[in-house]
């Protein structure tokens, strides 16, 4: 055999190994993974709970998301009614050192969103009108400040972690809605809120170096009064009323967050 034929041959071996070694090096490693957050976390809306008091359940986006990805470990401990003090002495606890990613959906709670949304189903135009302006500044001149309190707990407990800040989405769509249904007026209105909401949360997240995920356009077309809802109008339980239900959690949440981290 020639020398240059031998060494042909050595080569072809060498790669051999590293054929059969590519595989193993691409697999994608497995995450400690922490959920937190309200209710738009834990799942209330889709009428399906392992734990009562916090509403959380399987069919939320943070348990769909771990059924597709390799998790070494995964805490919910999102609950139902959260507001952000709730996270800084109930939830961030949960975090660790070696923690790889966080999702948190918070803030409406501290503004009094659920408020605003009773007061506009049974009053006046000016009613709504009046809690909403009032929610607003709170959203403009208070949130931020505890979204930034927040987020800097989470980062400090958490400092390997990747953060994902998921937004709310616009409550209804315009348009008929059916005998009974919040006026179109008011819908309008509280949409208007959940962009201020929604952008005073962006803000705050980006601001922080955190990564956030906007579903205002992904629910698009399937809010409340769509033909295809996926976030429940008025309902009993009367808690569920005005969250995502199970496509909610399936079709816009799981999705966008997906699309931002895989």
């Amino acid at each position: 055999m020639s020398v240059r034929r031998a060494l042909a041959v050595v080569s072809g071996l060498a790669i051999i190994p590293v054929l059969f070694s590519a595989p193993a090096s691409a697999e994608a490693a497995e995450v400690n993974y922490v959920a937190l957050g309200d209710s738009f976390s834990s799942g209330l809306g889709t009428r399906d709970y392992d734990d009562s008091d916090c509403k959380r359940g399987p069919a939320a986006y943070p348990e769909l998301w771990v059924e597709s990805h390799a998790t070494a470990s995964f805490d919910f401990v999102a609950c139902a009614g959260a507001t952000t003090d709730d996270v800084l002495n109930n939830q961030v606890s949960s975090l660790e050192s070696d923690t790889g990613l966080v999702t948190i959906t918070i803030g409406g709670n501290d503004v009094g969103f659920a408020d605003v949304i009773t007061t506009c189903r049974i009053g006046s135009n000016a009613d709504c009108d009046e809690v909403g302006e009032e929610a607003e500044n709170q959203v403009r001149n208070v949130l931020p400040g505890l979204l930034d309190q927040t987020y800097s707990a989470i980062t400090e407990a958490a400092p390997a972690a990747e953060v994902v800040v998921l937004g709310y989405p616009r409550l209804f769509e315009l348009g008929p809605c059916g005998f009974g249904s919040i006026s179109e007026t008011k819908r309008e209105r509280l949409n208007a809120m959940a962009d201020v909401l929604g952008d005073t949360i962006a803000d705050n997240a980006t601001a922080a170096g955190l990564t956030h995920v906007d579903v205002r356009d992904g629910f698009e077309g399937n809010a409340v009064c769509a033909d295809d809802p996926w976030i429940n109008g008025t309902t009993v339980p009367i808690d569920e009323s005005y969250h995502p239900n199970a496509s909610g959690h399936s079709e816009g949440y799981l999705p966008a967050l997906t699309g931002a981290i895989g």
